[in-house]
């Protein structure tokens, strides 16, 4: 019964009063689906917080809590969520500040604009999970402050916060900060010791292979990792790295905006196809190395050359047959002006054809014209396009069959008719069953059809035009997950929603 109440409680056609009583009865379950109502009142919800109170963490960020409707005693959560969204109390920080709970002050440290005697008591908290925690997300001030911190986990947190200033970020990676004295590693366990990663200890946090010989090792080369991931961290201070030892180090570099040309093209030489392939979607390399890079065979290379925002048309064209880019709109290809469009239209590669047929804002004659394509994998990119008409699309099953039906039913103008026609098609796709399922214009009897699909039911019995009766009989399926949709349906009969809840 709980599934099928979870689901009353989200059906938008539940009336307030009914809303109430699921509240007066609510678990954690049931208040997760009531928090999301578009309907709930501020009322209702500080009655679910009341009722529910780890609810009041979703309710507060909905902006349905105030610091009025919220006891920071009873409901840190909700409290903290609160001062997250910078609607708490002065009052309140300073008493998570000192709060005795671990994570309430861990929770508090990653809070905006909290009064400076907070942050000081943070940052001078005994355990370094709070002290970490304020490092990733506090000011400029504080971050410089916390890059000279004696753990090296306090400052792999500096070095990863966006707020830390540059030459701040250039010290954690280079010189100018004393030595750090501890990480996490040691700890634990005398150095020098690495961390097994078969380790069988159901509460160790230290990730596969962390080691330290005193010096910190494994945190100084995440330190070093995330600075060069930090945007702000100088470009000077991180084109040494273009040939370090580590891999880790040099692909995160390759990701970077920003650097020399000449660091980009030794990238591009590296030995390990991961950093070529970051390399390769970096909108910031040139045209000329985009052009190496596109005969690059490494795994994954082209691919995301592909799909890189500045990749030339002719090279993405060079790309379109090998380059597994999948069914998806190319960063390239959305923004190709109208002549381009044309010229990519009228391609004599099908791939090509189909890169722009993935496109949903196409001039009707190119539309049609790629509607009408004889190869299956343009239609099928095309097929989902608006302002297709009946007969188009009727056309594109016709020519294509199984392979399209998908794409044909996921067509926004799609009319209840042809959504019922590619339902009853020989052989049927599994796939178009569930996009008729959730199509806004799907008729009761395609919808019926869905229901036999295993996948699709759980989609119809949440549709709206799936008749009452037959969602009634869905409230006892055996699947959870249909009686649940079944119950959160809103044309299920009021008397119905009204029976379910005031028996409870």
């Amino acid at each position: 019964m709980d599934h099928v109440l979870c689901g009353l409680a989200a059906n938008p056609a539940l009336p307030a009063e009914l809303v109430d009583r699921l509240i007066a009865v609510a678990d954690d379950d049931i208040a997760e689906s009531l928090a999301v109502r578009k309907d709930l009142s501020r009322a209702q919800a500080v009655a679910l917080a009341a009722r529910v109170p780890a609810s009041g963490v979703q309710l507060a960020y909905a902006g349905l809590l105030a610091a009025a409707d919220v006891d920071p005693v009873t409901q840190p959560h909700a409290a903290l969520a609160l001062l997250d969204e910078r609607a708490g109390t002065p009052e309140w920080a300073r008493r998570f500040a000192a709060d005795p709970v671990l994570e309430h002050r861990e929770r508090l440290a990653a809070c905006p604009g909290l009064p400076a005697d907070v942050t000081e008591t943070l940052a001078a908290d005994p355990d370094v999970r709070v002290v970490t925690e304020l490092a990733l997300w506090t000011t400029p001030a504080m971050a410089a402050r916390l890059a000279g911190h004696p753990h090296a986990e306090v400052r792999r947190a500096v070095a990863v916060n966006e707020a830390t200033p540059p030459d701040v970020l250039a010290a954690l990676i280079g010189e100018g900060l004393p030595p750090a004295r501890r990480c996490l590693v040691c700890d634990r366990a005398a150095p020098p010791f690495v961390h097994d990663p078969q380790c069988p200890r159901s509460d160790c946090e230290l990730p596969p292979g962390a080691s330290c010989d005193g010096s910190h090792e494994s945190t100084m080369h995440e330190i070093r990792e995330a600075a060069l991931r930090n945007p702000g961290t100088p470009t000077e201070a991180v084109v040494g790295f273009v040939e370090h030892p580590s891999m880790l180090l040099r692909w995160t570099l390759a990701a970077r905006p920003g650097l020399p040309a000449e660091v980009y093209r030794r990238l591009a030489a590296d030995p390990v196809p991961g950093v070529r392939a970051d390399l390769a979607g970096n909108p910031a390399i040139d045209a000329v190395l985009m052009r190496t890079l596109a005969d690059d065979r490494g795994h994954d290379v082209r691919r995301r050359l592909a799909g890189n925002p500045k990749v030339p048309l002719d090279v993405l064209v060079h790309l379109a047959d090998d380059a597994r880019v999948g069914a998806i709109l190319l960063p390239r290809i959305a923004v190709a002006s109208p002549g381009e469009v044309r010229q990519l239209a009228q391609s004599p590669n099908p791939a090509v054809r189909m890169l722009v047929g993935q496109r949903r804002d196409l001039p009707p004659e190119i539309r049609d014209a790629l509607a009408d394509d004889p190869d299956a994998k343009v239609t099928k990119s095309v097929a989902p396009h608006p302002g297709l008409t009946e007969a188009q699309l009727r056309a594109v099953v016709d020519r294509h069959g199984v392979r399209v039906l998908a794409k044909v039913a996921a067509n926004p103008d799609a009319s209840p008719a042809l959504l019922e026609y590619l339902t009853r098609h020989e052989p049927p796709a599994q796939k178009a069953f569930r996009e008729v399922a959730r199509h806004r214009n799907a008729p009761a009897r395609a919808l019926l059809a869905c229901l036999a699909d295993g996948q699709a039911r759980p989609v119809a019995a949440g549709h709206p035009a799936l008749p009452p009766p037959v969602v009634v009989d869905l409230l006892t399926d055996a699947d959870r997950q249909v009686a649940e949709a079944a119950a959160a349906n809103p044309s299920l009969p009021l008397a119905v929603l009204s029976d379910l809840v005031l028996r409870l």
